[in-house]
């Protein structure tokens, strides 16, 4: 059975039938032969002998799924990020980081010549340079271990005859279903590998500080000889990560100058409303495929292999007009308050002569108004209030944050390595103390910011944060007055490690209380352990 529901199992088998049948058809007409199987995963039993308990067949079941899933990291990336969590600043292991994914290109000249402007392609000849990020075999893994669902975690599409349509049943995405649908020619798309992938996790929450913009994820499963979207743009900066086999990608420019850099991705087009692609690439293992957002891509999977690929993405409303939508009714808001000239009445007749039906008559009136308007935009620059507008996007940027995976040294010198536990009937190691000459800093550069509301002074950070997007409400907490410079002082003296007496607060209790409360978020981490009190 596919469902516990008769009539759901009748609609599902339903959907795989029609569809496989579409797609013979459709590799038919294109000279396309199915390809003869689509090896499924093979489990290898851990235990050979015959076991009678269910329970511990079961038990026994679990354990060998959750070694395979660890067996198949990548050493490569493994090494890299076991070489990164030795970088002491967290800026410099994000370069470091973004390095590794667009070499040989160096970081300065992609930002200054690539980036927002045009296409490129990396091709590496190095089939294993991204081994370890995610495979084929951690997204079964996932699939048996993990509640996966349908539309929410991951989507199941195809794109035949010119069209795209996705076939997601409801519920949780068990592994005979979705390989039944990769079987039959669908396109499976996990959309926040991140929540389950620890490596994953890892990349976006370091590639996160390098943008000052949210990572985010897709990972892009794709049969032999199938197609699973339509040609589109998207509203991110897209770095397209080749992880096994390979895939046919054509990329073609946007269509207008309304199009470049768009602030919402595009619905699907046809492919005669999207011209000539600039680019066609085939892209293997190992290879990078950049584009920005606004241009139009499509790919689509050669007879002879498989496509695994991940998307790694940012930027996603993140441009100077989305700090402006920010900046202005704010300023707008100031303006009216302190300014007269923009509570003045408008002209009684002005209806008379504005608005789109009077806009061809030639009326002096005309002119006038628009010259004052013009002269009340020049004067609402000077209220613009840039920096509290700021904070309002990072604040943003701070809810969008994945958490931070710390290191091992990080999490043995932070309140998540704190010995506390329960023993022989009581709590054991319950105090530590923070003292004065104690050493502490962030855990992170970009872990938590102040910003103001009104005369309050709230602290935001994303150490708690969930792995889920938006899965948890934005994080913050009040801090007092005399605490404010504190925390600044704190803020900017990363990556170094001060005491927590250098702290300019107005008493030594203060020092230590700001301490005690950043320690307990998980916020900073001591230069060496502490001690029980």
């Amino acid at each position: 059975m596919l469902y516990g529901n008769p009539a759901q199992n009748n609609i599902t088998k339903w959907r795989l039938k029609r569809f496989a049948k579409k797609k013979k058809k459709k590799q038919k007409e294109n000279g396309i032969q199915t390809p003869k199987s689509i090896k499924k995963v093979k489990r290898k039993p851990m235990v050979k002998q015959v076991i009678k308990s269910a329970q511990r067949e079961e038990r026994l079941e679990r354990l060998e799924e959750e070694v395979q899933c660890e067996e198949k990291s990548g050493e490569a990336l493994e090494a890299l990020l076991s070489d990164l969590a030795k970088v002491s600043n967290s800026r410099e292991r994000a370069s470091k980081l973004f390095q590794w994914l667009i070499h040989p290109i160096p970081a300065k000249s992609f930002f200054r010549d690539t980036w927002e402007k045009k296409p490129v392609l990396i091709k590496r000849q190095n089939p294993d340079y991204y081994k370890g990020l995610f495979s084929t075999a951690e997204f079964d893994c996932i699939l048996k271990q993990d509640d996966v669902q349908y539309g929410v975690n991951l989507d199941v599409t195809s794109y035949t005859n010119g069209k795209r349509e996705t076939h997601n049943p409801p519920g949780r995405a068990l592994p005979f279903t979705v390989w039944a649908f990769y079987e039959s020619g669908c396109s499976l798309r996990m959309l926040n590998p991140q929540a389950f992938s620890s490596t994953v996790w890892t990349v976006l929450s370091i590639l996160q500080e390098q943008f000052g913009s949210m990572a985010g994820a897709n990972v892009y499963l794709t049969p032999p000889g199938t197609q699973g979207f339509a040609p589109h743009y998207d509203d991110i900066e897209a770095f397209v990560v080749q992880l096994e086999g390979k895939k046919h990608w054509r990329v073609y420019n946007p269509r207008s100058q309304d199009e470049v850099l768009p602030v919402v991705s595009s619905p699907n087009f046809s492919q005669s409303e999207i011209g000539k692609p600039i680019l066609e690439v085939v892209l293997e293992a190992g290879d990078l495929l950049y584009f920005p957002r606004g241009f139009i891509h499509q790919g689509d999977c050669l007879p002879d292999a498989h496509s695994l690929h991940i998307t790694v993405s940012s930027y996603q409303r993140n441009s100077w007009g989305n700090l402006l939508a920010k900046v202005v009714p704010a300023a707008l808001e100031m303006a009216m308050e302190e300014d007269v000239d923009f509570r003045r009445g408008l002209p009684v007749d002005y209806l008379t002569y504005m608005g789109v039906q009077n806009s061809d008559k030639e009326d002096p009136r005309r002119a006038q108004f628009l010259s004052r308007i013009e002269g009340l935009m020049k004067k609402l620059v000077t209220f613009a209030p840039v920096d509290a507008a700021v904070d309002q996007k990072a604040r943003d940027f701070f809810h969008d944050c994945l958490p931070p995976m710390l290191t091992a040294e990080e999490r043995a010198s932070s309140v998540q390595g704190a010995h506390s536990r329960w023993e022989d009937g009581e709590a054991v190691d319950v105090g530590v103390t923070i003292r004065g000459q104690t050493r502490v800093r962030l855990i992170r550069s970009g872990i938590a910011r102040l910003c103001s509301d009104g005369e309050a002074v709230w602290l935001y950070y994303t150490a708690d944060n969930s792995r889920v997007y938006h899965k948890e409400e934005p994080k913050s907490i009040e801090i007092k007055t005399e605490q404010t410079d504190g925390m600044e002082f704190l803020i900017h003296a990363y990556p170094k490690f001060v005491t927590v007496g250098s702290l300019p607060c107005e008493s030594a209790e203060d020092k230590v209380s700001l301490a005690e409360l950043l320690f307990e978020k998980g916020l900073i981490h001591t230069a060496e352990p502490l001690q029980r009190s």
